[in-house]
């Protein structure tokens, strides 16, 4: 098969837009913002970060009135283009967080699983149809020396209540019959796969029917102090004062002065299959229907959809100079081939099958891979980002943390240094593109040559930092 011309077959006609979003379930508009008022809440932010922090203070604080600012649509954003990965980690990885972590890592990993059941149980007890499943991960090794310290790895895993097994090669393949694999890490307790849009949708649901408001369709231009309170103001007719501020802007630039450093927005990519039939599912195996990706520093990540669909994405993280978010990037030709020529190496057995789907966008990256914490004006402005491609799990815990934080005197997770620091910021510009350039081609060559990090990546390793998807 020539896998140049397979991939621009398969990619003919497949549509610019996000599949989760491409329904028509997609909910009635909001109304933007009209009215001038004072609230004891305001969100500006309506993907999961903005709509779990709606609803854990509203059921935390049921008589604060509450409102969730959103500039496009509910659930639009990273939190409705992606995978669908719904991990248990708090801090990118297990060995992301050992090494930064340590001496909390049993409780953080406790708060992970914790929080990967609570939100399991939200879903099912809140009547979500968002294809909610438990349903393990496997990390395959698509060259040898991506099995080094695998079994090192294993029993760290394990000590902290990880249900894994390592794959040799045979085992890999009889799972997921895809001749690259050499072998891999299944671990059975600590993935979920969602649609991502239906989550977002059922939690601003469940936000509304507690009294949130949700006005759409309302871009924020600022927060400031005033008279004891926060004016937050909008381009719109109306505008608000609020007690308290919580800002789940993400991959946007933040709305306060200093922020901007320490999070770059990162463009990743994504396709999507026409359903596979009976015959093509059974020839790739996968009857566990694990989260699949690769062991590599640039990977793959997918998955099967309840109509089996594989997405497929990952690979090429994608920066622009000045940290530059636009609508214009959603769509980049050359990384759509790339990844298609990459799906028919992986599944050769699946010659024929078309991409109905082809997408991209921004999520936010921090140095340190895991989500941080800030505030300004005495607390009054709360703010989490950095979730570095692991939110959808991981902004529901940063939400309580949030909560928490309104009402500091009752926060229990301010002891924890993962909440309490903050990542290195990156460097300014043109110093940030030329470091996020070096990264790239460092992360490739060790690829391309057994895992050898050259003296940039292990300058980096020695200062904790980084660039990751």
């Amino acid at each position: 098969m020539n896998s140049e011309r397979e991939a621009i077959r398969a990619l003919t006609g497949a549509k610019d837009h996000v599949f989760w979003l491409d329904t028509d379930e997609v909910p009635a508009f909001e109304p933007p913002l009209g009215v001038h008022r004072d609230v004891d809440l305001a969100i500006v932010g309506g993907g999961f970060l903005g709509l779990w922090s709606a609803v854990l203070a509203k059921e935390r604080f049921p008589d604060w009135e509450i409102v969730v600012l959103e500039a496009g649509r509910v659930g639009f954003g990273a939190s409705g283009r992606n995978g669908g990965f719904v991990d248990a980690s708090l801090t990118h990885g297990l060995e992301n967080g050992v090494a930064r972590w340590p001496e909390e890592m049993e409780e953080l990993e406790r708060l992970g699983g914790d929080n990967l059941e609570a939100l399991g149980d939200f879903v099912v007890d809140h009547g979500i149809d968002c294809d909610f499943t438990f349903s393990g991960a496997i990390d395959f090794a698509t060259e040898p020396w991506q099995l080094d310290g695998a079994e090192e790895y294993a029993d760290l895993a394990r000590k902290y209540g990880h249900q894994i097994e390592v794959l040799d090669r045979a085992q890999a393949q009889a799972i997921v019959h895809s001749p690259t694999y050499e072998g891999g890490l299944l671990t059975r307790n600590r993935t979920a796969l969602v649609d991502p849009a239906q989550l977002a949708w059922g939690l601003a649901r469940v936000a509304t029917s507690l009294g949130v408001k949700i006005h759409e369709g309302t871009m924020v231009q600022g927060v400031h102090p005033r008279g004891g309170m926060i004016d937050v103001t909008t381009p719109q007719s109306g505008s608000l004062r609020a007690a308290k501020v919580i800002l789940a802007t993400n991959a946007f630039p933040s709305l306060l002065p200093g922020v901007r450093n320490f999070v770059i927005p990162v463009y990743d990519y994504v396709l999507m299959t026409e359903p596979l039939s009976a015959e093509q599912l059974a020839e790739v195996g996968w009857s566990g229907r694990e989260g699949l990706s690769d062991l590599g520093n640039l990977f793959h990540y997918y998955r099967l959809t309840r109509d089996n669909r594989i997405l497929w994405g990952g690979y090429d993280a994608i920066y622009h100079f000045g940290s530059r978010v636009s609508s214009a990037y959603r769509r980049r030709a050359s990384t759509h081939l790339m990844l298609a020529r990459h799906f028919f190496d992986t599944f050769p057995m699946l010659e024929g099958v078309r991409f109905s789907h082809a997408w991209g966008g921004a999520i936010d990256t921090s140095s340190r891979f895991a989500m941080f914490f800030g505030s300004r004006h005495q607390g009054k402005v709360q703010y989490a980002l950095g979730f570095t491609g692991l939110g959808v799990g991981a902004t529901r815990f940063a939400a309580k943390v949030l909560c928490a934080r309104l009402e500091p005197k009752d926060s229990p997770y301010e002891h924890l240094a993962l909440v309490r620091t903050k990542p290195i910021p990156f460097p300014p510009e043109p110093l940030r593109s030329a470091a996020v350039a070096l990264t790239r081609r460092s992360l490739m060559h060790a690829d391309a040559h057994g895992g050898q990090r050259n003296r940039w990546l292990r300058t980096l390793d020695r200062f904790g930092v980084g660039f990751d998807s």
